[in-house]
């Protein structure tokens, strides 16, 4: 018979109750937490990992703490549990923190939250986990109840009176029942897994590709072999930048969460492990390099571009955002990018006007993306971007900036349709001077919707979302049809 069916010597409020912290009172792994830090901010600092690991995971724990800490106020909480505790405080009972993370988080995230009577953790040199930490808690008290989630929490779970777990592993789970033991609490606090990986991976972002079939389209010259390139190339880039949106969530996981909606994100959330997002990106870039190789259609140079999209990206996530300027005109380049990695994957030459065009209208999308967080900010009284290089006073330069960029780019569209050559691919040509108005209303409306804060933080959702913005879409693609 295991300890937790026994019958109790102390009443429930007069036994401590110990809770976990990692995958228990808060949803993601310090740890892993602590290391995306680290590669944000002191990446070069990866070299020495090697060397605090000879000294024990405690003194990896001990060294993350000290030079990538975590803003303990800004974790994911698992709410259930924190509620349970404030419940049991309220009614006398005495509650202790005791983990396996650093001391010094440990202590933190007891001050923020102020329930608890000590904090127990690792301290650099003993890794307070499992074994260790049943010891440790059986040389304090006679009894006790403790708050576990994973595998290497069963010894606990085993002796403590009544058992509770927070969004338990599988493996926790069958062990427990492998042992008849039944939790009395299960604090599920998360969003479905599934969901959370097709949050994560951003599904609707794949639509930005849809640009790689422009230039194909353009030429008037579709084939079988040169439609299955740009399909092609289409989820190529879909999975990079898949795996690009995983990295760069990773890196900036603790800016995430100090953001009023990106702190809903499937790992700043904790809604997703650390690890799930590393396994995901190695899945992704191997489904891109299969794809590449399975298509012969697809030429080299292709995967030239390919390759400059991810080192792009890459360097995008680790620094270039964090510079003002710089990180709209790299986005705004993206997507010109894309087009011309179109254009190789099919054999299609890009027109000089049709990079011209694309390049001021994106990076009107660019600014507008970054005036609209900024004015987010601004009504929230938030004076400075977290992780960012703008001001709140920036916002009528970058308005400024942005509505120039997309008057440029519809002033460019009207020299191209004004050009002798354009009647080659449209016999009635004239009839593209009817996209000039489409155009200059989608851009005053998305810029007005921002003026007003009523834009998504990013305008390819709001168009995919907004009603009129796919009307017009629509409009452009029937009069471009009739002009044939």
């Amino acid at each position: 018979m295991s300890q937790n069916q026994l019958s109790p010597e102390l009443k429930t409020e007069q036994r401590p109750l110990c809770v976990d912290l990692d995958g228990t009172l808060v949803k993601s792994d310090t740890l892993y937490d602590s290391l995306c830090v680290m590669l944000r901010h002191r990446p070069a600092a990866v070299l020495k990992l090697p060397f605090w690991l000879l000294g024990g995971k405690a003194r990896v724990k001990a060294e993350l703490a000290r030079i990538a800490p975590i803003d303990a106020a800004k974790l994911p909480y698992n709410q259930k549990v924190v509620n349970f505790l404030r419940q049991e405080k309220r009614n006398g009972r005495e509650i202790y923190l005791v983990t396996g993370a650093d001391e010094r988080l440990a202590h933190a995230v007891a001050v923020h939250l102020n329930l608890f009577s000590e904090t127990l953790g690792s301290d650099g040199v003993k890794n307070l986990t499992g074994n260790l930490k049943l010891a440790e808690l059986q040389l304090r008290f006679e009894s006790f109840d403790y708050i576990g989630n994973s595998r290497v929490d069963l010894p606990l779970l085993a002796a403590s009176v009544e058992p509770m777990v927070a969004n338990p592993s599988r493996a926790l789970m069958l062990a427990l029942k492998s042992r008849r033991i039944t939790p009395v609490h299960d604090f599920r606090d998360h969003r479905p897994f599934a969901k959370s990986i097709t949050k994560a991976i951003r599904v609707h972002q794949w639509a930005k590709n849809v640009l790689v079939f422009v230039p194909l389209l353009l030429s008037h010259k579709l084939t079988h072999s040169s439609i299955l390139a740009a399909v092609a190339c289409f989820f190529c880039f879909s999975f990079t930048a898949s795996a690009n949106y995983l990295v760069n969530d990773l890196l900036d996981i603790e800016s995430d969460r100090h953001h009023a909606s990106k702190r809903l994100r499937p790992f700043a959330a904790g809604d997703l492990p650390v690890l799930w997002g590393l396994f995901l990106v190695f899945l992704l870039t191997g489904a891109t390099i299969a794809l590449f190789v399975a298509v012969p259609s697809l030429p080299w140079h292709f995967f030239l571009w390919l390759i400059a999209y991810a080192v792009v990206t890459t360097s995008y996530s680790f620094w270039l955002k964090r510079i003002a300027l710089v990180d709209v005109i790299v986005l705004s380049g993206l997507y010109t990018l894309r087009m011309l990695a179109g254009g190789a994957a099919t054999g299609t030459t890009i027109s000089p006007w049709l990079a011209s065009f694309s390049t001021f209208l994106f990076l009107s999308l660019a600014m507008v993306k970054r005036f609209s967080e900024i004015e987010n900010l601004r009504e929230r009284g938030v004076t400075t971007t977290h992780g960012r290089g703008y001001l709140v006073a920036d916002l009528e330069q970058i308005r400024s900036f942005g509505t120039s960029s997309g008057f440029v780019a519809v002033l460019v569209f009207t020299f191209y349709i004004s050009r002798p050559d354009v009647e080659v691919l449209y016999r009635h040509a004239m009839r593209l001077w009817l996209i000039v108005p489409l155009l200059l209303l989608w851009i005053l409306r998305v810029w007005l919707k921002a003026s007003r804060g009523e834009l998504d933080d990013d305008p390819v959702i709001f168009a995919l979302r907004d009603k009129m913005s796919l009307a017009i879409g629509a409009a452009v693609v029937v009069i471009a049809l009739f002009a044939l």
